[in-house]
């Protein structure tokens, strides 16, 4: 019989409704792997976290994450809840002997990501982090081309990932929006992933210098929110913003490439423009995840008069994961690269290894999250080593 691995898992709006869906369509389209069982869902609301364990398919809900990271009949513990819970439940599930899958950041200062980093290895449990967009087909192709050199010496790593979400100033003020909840705002968000993209694809940064800003100083108190939609009275009371509204740094990278980054919520019409074009010596790439199963692909050695970036529609047999997936041209969605890091986690605890991302990942990425508000605060460039 196969293993099965029974979850437990904290948040139930935009991240837990991704994860759900993950874990009950996993084999389906991999039936090979580990068994995920959706035991337990957790929320504040207990009204909420029913309807959701309901809708998406989970056993049963609780409201209280304290008696689920201790109960005897769960394995992993997702953690998707805002992030300044991310740390009391990490370090509680991981001296409870559970397994680890928890969004990112991974926690709102580098101390904490650290401190559950220590716990997870002090533990000995297998521990990810949640950076799904290094498993898109056409991010991992890029990462392909990269490490069989075929685009040489890299020079540049240039990304932006730009939201257009909170452009309205009368969008009320959501816990992304406040500091003490997420951390910080565009940057944390946002910046996050373009960081572990860049540590995936070109390597280890070692010096950062960056600017930000919050255009909208203060917003309308919410009355409802979910996932990142909320409704608000412009006449009722109102709060500030303490997170940053679009943040911007530069970067080099230990292998001399240099690197740009941008990150914003304050770009009209770019609903989830996440994107990155790398620089080589014999060629470049380029992505966008609003077309996430392409990838622009140019080679220096094409014959002079057919030179240009090519399209690459990274869904044929040659691409990652595609046997599991649908004839060629059939493209698939957002969810999907969900699908591809439940497989990941599955498979680590399967073969007994840490997955990959991991919370030294993540703890990685929150070194340069912090050397980039260093840096903001002190004018200066900062060695990300100093953090």
């Amino acid at each position: 019989m196969k293993k099965k691995i029974r979850v437990g898992m904290i948040g139930y709006k935009f991240m837990g409704k991704a994860h759900s869906h993950a874990y009950r369509d996993l084999q389906m389209f991999f039936p090979d792997t580990l068994r995920p069982v959706m035991q337990v869902i957790c929320g504040r609301n207990a009204e909420g976290v029913e309807q959701a364990a309901d809708q998406f398919g989970w056993n049963e809900a609780v409201t209280d994450w304290r008696d689920l990271v201790n109960r005897d009949d769960i394995d992993v513990v997702d953690i998707n809840a805002p992030s300044d819970a991310h740390h009391a439940i990490a370090i509680s599930a991981a001296r409870a002997g559970k397994h680890l899958f928890c969004e990112k950041p991974l926690a709102i200062t580098l101390k904490g990501a650290r401190e559950m980093l220590q716990a997870a290895e002090e533990a000995g449990v297998k521990h990810m982090v949640g950076f799904n967009y290094r498993f898109a087909p056409a991010v991992r192709l890029a990462k392909k081309l990269v490490e069989e050199g075929r685009l040489g010496q890299i020079y540049h790593f240039r990304s932006w990932f730009l939201q257009d979400w909170i452009v309205d100033p009368e969008f009320p003020l959501v816990w992304r929006l406040q500091k003490e909840v997420a951390g910080s705002g565009s940057h944390g968000d946002l910046g996050a992933h373009l960081i572990d993209l860049a540590h995936y694809l070109v390597g280890d940064m070692t010096e950062v210098v960056g600017m930000n800003d919050t255009f909208v100083k203060e917003r309308p108190l919410p009355d409802t929110m979910t996932g990142l939609s909320a409704k608000g009275s412009k006449e009722g009371p109102r709060g500030a913003v303490t997170v940053d509204d679009a943040t911007l740094f530069l970067s080099k990278f230990a292998c001399g490439a240099l690197g740009s980054f941008e990150a914003t919520r304050f770009a009209p019409g770019h609903r989830c423009t996440n994107s990155f074009e790398i620089n080589g010596s014999k060629g470049s790439v380029k992505f966008d995840f609003e077309r996430m199963n392409e990838l622009q692909v140019y080679f220096t050695d094409d014959d002079e008069d057919v030179q240009g970036f090519r399209r690459v529609l990274a869904t044929d047999p040659a691409h990652a994961y595609s046997e599991a997936w649908w004839p060629p041209g059939h493209t698939i969605g957002y969810e999907h690269t969900f699908i591809h890091e439940v497989l990941e986690l599955m498979e680590a605890i399967r073969e007994d290894r840490q997955p990959v991302p991991n919370f030294n990942d993540g703890v990685k990425c929150q070194q340069v999250l912090e050397a980039v508000d260093r840096s903001i605060a002190e004018r200066r460039w900062v060695n990300v080593d100093e953090l």
